[in-house]
């Protein structure tokens, strides 16, 4: 109506009109995922299916054999099972919708679904981070300072350092996803990804971008490298401390207990950092995609594996609780 009507057409501001363009693209997105044949619709809901199984079974199992076996009631484990939980919940946050857009191809997902899924997938990654640092933490005061480790490490104390790394993250995460969504998005609101992801959403915007662009930066760079500090310095000490121990056995067993936690940060920041502490992410769609399913999907699966396999404490404590079931006698 407003259309044909000249008078009341020229009384509407750019903002009027930003505003109502940014109302009607704005009412759902559509995600664009990986297109190709049908074959590869169905190879990927395979292969998504199989991982996300995995990984559910993997982090579910962790953390209910942490809880079932009161040996594994210690600050390290008590990490470790936050770490399986943000594992799970990222997952979780991603997987299904993927599942239903290569199942079905119903790839619409709306402007609050999309919001919601942006939030939580950078709170419970983002978050991951911050409990990888303080497991690093974790390992520098039971190597370096093992005297004082029960009372540095104590209960309240853990519960604090993974309370606090919610919080921050929640601050930050708010701020981000709000700060996104105030964007203008442009018709026919198509988003470059198979899910929500800060860099895609960015892309699909037809504002400029680049204050946006410099915040992620500046934000994601800052908590990556503040955290990555964190277990660097860490690493630091217990390596000077380990190689001080006289016997090869004993720097052996030293650094059997932080070789899991190396190859989890490997693996972690440095697709975090290919994601979000540089410009290719916004620029390269299509590697951000193959990235994104590794972090996304592959990680959070491999994450129980590593540590299950490698932990003598954990195998032993599925032993156990296997054996109580009647597998093993």
């Amino acid at each position: 109506y407003l259309g044909h009507s000249p008078g009341v057409q020229a009384t509407l501001t750019q903002a009027d009109m930003d505003n109502r363009n940014h109302s009607v693209v704005t009412r759902f997105f559509t995600l664009m995922g990986f297109e190709g044949h049908p074959e590869l619709q169905v190879f990927l809901s395979f292969l998504f299916l199989v991982l996300y199984t995995v990984t559910l079974v993997g982090n579910v199992g962790m953390i209910a054999i942490i809880r079932a076996d009161s040996r594994l009631h210690t600050p390290m484990y008590f990490f470790l099972k936050n770490l399986s939980f943000l594992d799970l919940c990222y997952s979780s946050v991603i997987a299904p919708k993927a599942l239903l857009c290569f199942l079905t191809g119903h790839r619409i997902i709306s402007y609050n679904g999309c919001a919601a899924q942006m939030f939580f997938f950078s709170f419970f990654g983002t978050t991951e981070t911050f409990i990888l640092a303080v497991m690093a933490y974790d390992r520098f005061v039971a190597i370096c300072n093992p005297l004082r480790y029960p009372i540095t490490m104590s209960k309240r104390t853990c519960v604090r350092l993974v309370a606090g790394s919610y919080f921050a993250v929640c601050l930050n995460c708010s701020i981000q996803t709000g700060f996104t969504f105030t964007l203008s998005f442009c018709r026919p609101g198509k988003i470059d990804h198979f899910f929500c992801d800060v860099p895609a959403v960015m892309k699909a915007s037809c504002s400029d971008t680049f204050a946006s662009e410099m915040a992620m930066l500046a934000v994601c760079g800052f908590i990556i490298v503040s955290t990555g500090l964190v277990i660097l310095i860490s690493y630091g000490f217990i390596i000077t401390t380990v190689m001080r121990i006289p016997s090869a056995e004993g720097r052996h067993r030293a650094f059997s207990t932080c070789a899991t936690h190396l190859v989890t940060v490997s693996l972690f920041y440095g697709t975090i950092f290919f994601m979000y502490a540089q410009l290719g992410a916004i620029s390269s769609p299509g590697q951000s995609k193959v990235v994104s399913v590794f972090y996304t999907i592959v990680i959070p699966m491999l994450n129980p594996l590593i540590y299950s396999l490698r932990n003598k404490e954990v195998k032993g404590a599925l032993r156990k609780q296997l054996t109580k079931k009647g597998f093993f006698h």
